[in-house]
């Protein structure tokens, strides 16, 4: 039992290794075509190893934004309240923004655009329902209008502007009133 909890820290650790590299590759190196070679040569490890912890890049991706979603719903949760909770969003997509506007650079543009507007989706679903908020919606009503949110919040941070940082606690109040339907046309 022991040996096997070692085992998943170390996959964890190597895991954690691989995405350092990636990292250090998209900001440090700007890499346009992102390869398994590239990587392991970063993080000095074999092409068997990555390949044991991953199935290809874009697996490695998904392995990112799965753990980050998760992490980032408990501690959007802890923030007080939803507005705080959404500031908190979107301070950390934010700073974030460097590393995707990177990744959006490589070969695998199609997969990461897909990838984050689905765990943006997530992460606004997994919000919602465990608030408790749009208990009137049914399950598919729901997850259009969590859609609607997570679209329109990602083109906020696409088109994000140094005034926008200048105003980001007035742009996370609209926001917030809008998802809440604090603001509405009549």
């Amino acid at each position: 039992m022991q040996i096997e909890w070692r085992n998943c820290l170390m996959a964890v650790e190597t895991k954690e290794l691989i995405v350092e590299a990636v990292k250090r590759l998209l900001m440090q190196k700007k890499v346009k075509k992102l390869t398994v070679k590239d990587i392991v040569d970063e993080c000095n490890i074999t092409r068997q190893a990555f390949y044991y912890h991953f199935e290809d890049i874009p697996d490695l991706l998904k392995w990112v934004l799965e753990r980050n979603t998760d992490r980032l719903v408990e501690e959007t949760l802890t923030q007080g309240n939803a507005e705080k909770g959404l500031h908190y969003l979107f301070l950390l997509a934010l700073n974030a923004r460097p590393y995707v506007e990177h990744s959006l650079q490589t070969n695998y543009r199609d997969e990461i655009e897909r990838m984050v507007e689905d765990h943006l989706f997530t992460f606004f679903l997994r919000v919602v329902e465990k608030c408790g908020l749009y208990a009137q919606c049914s399950h598919a009503d729901l997850k259009l209008v969590m859609r609607y949110h997570s679209q329109a919040v990602l083109g906020f941070l696409k088109n994000w502007t140094e005034d926008d940082s200048n105003d980001l606690d007035h742009i996370v109040h609209i926001v917030h009133q809008l998802v809440v339907g604090e603001i509405s046309p009549r």
